[in-house]
């Protein structure tokens, strides 16, 4: 396979991949992501012992052991653009010799299991604040599949189709579903949904404060969303980008979801803090 240039797969002076700060041995093959920086340490205080503490930028990366297992907690920041550099360069940690700058070979490819675990906002009434809830299928709001060459079901493809004459949007969203192995091992017992990934917080996600959103009632029309069957349930930033990417690399991928705001209710819960660390040790004793 061809050498990766030096520009495209950039390593520090001590050999570690750029952004992430890390080497090949840093990681395991279970990771769970979070968003907040500081939710690192609210995931691996739970760890019998801990071997490896990295941080960099917003990516901070803590490895250790639970219950005997290895595991690996890494935040991305907020976003697809940070989700596509933490993806691929954990992919790259994994299936590319950092010596020789090639890919390995197709048979000794390690596929990762990774989980993120977020905060997230309801579109649906019936979705209690506290809840935590597995997405199945996530639609992508960003731009960032323009830029790979991602391949959807016809299903996902024809259901992103309706989504853009839902919203009257001026570019076709994407569509993925995540994990079914994952969904069915770390997802039991919680609220199986479908999630929408915005590109922002405020007017994406509909909210007013002194800026009026382009887009008339998107929340109303995002709750209103139906397809054979498929209706969303919640929305955040991440998602899509990672069931993608995901999907592009050979991982498995799953999100999990802490509901901490209801948007049809206009309600914030009050111990979103309790909520969000309930998930943790139940992804971490299902992981």
């Amino acid at each position: 396979m061809a050498r990766i240039p030096e520009s495209e797969l950039i390593l520090n002076p001590d050999g570690s991949i750029y952004h992430l700060n890390l080497l090949p041995e840093m990681i395991s093959d279970t990771i769970i992501t979070v968003g907040d920086q500081d939710r690192v340490a609210r995931v691996s205080r739970h760890f019998d012992s801990v071997e490896v503490q990295v941080a960099k930028r917003e990516f901070v990366t803590h490895t250790g052991y639970y219950k005997g297992k290895r595991i690996s907690v890494i935040s991305t920041g907020i976003g697809t653009d940070n989700i596509d550099i933490v993806l691929n360069e954990l992919d790259a940690l994994v299936n590319i010799d950092f010596v020789s700058r090639e890919p390995v070979e197709a048979e000794d490819r390690i596929s990762l299991k990774i989980v993120r675990i977020g905060t997230s906002g309801s579109l649906r009434e019936e979705i209690p604040l506290g809840s935590h809830l597995a997405t199945e299928y996530s639609m992508g709001l960003d731009t960032l599949m323009q830029f790979y060459p991602l391949m959807e079901t016809g299903f996902e493809t024809e259901m992103a189709v309706q989504l853009q004459l839902a919203l009257g949007i001026g570019f076709l969203p994407y569509c993925v579903k995540g994990s079914d192995l994952l969904r069915e091992q770390v997802g039991k017992d919680m609220i199986i949904g479908n999630t929408f990934t915005c590109p922002g917080f405020y007017a994406p996600q509909g909210r007013l404060l002194r800026l009026q959103p382009k887009l008339e009632d998107v929340i109303g029309k995002m709750q209103a969303f139906e397809y054979d069957g498929v209706r969303f349930t919640n929305f955040e930033m991440e998602t899509a980008g990672i069931y993608s990417l995901g999907r592009l690399l050979g991982h498995e991928v799953l999100s999990v979801n802490a509901i901490v705001a209801n948007r049809i209710t206009h309600q914030f819960a009050e111990n979103p803090d309790q909520i969000i660390d309930d998930m943790i040790v139940k992804v971490l004793d299902r992981v």
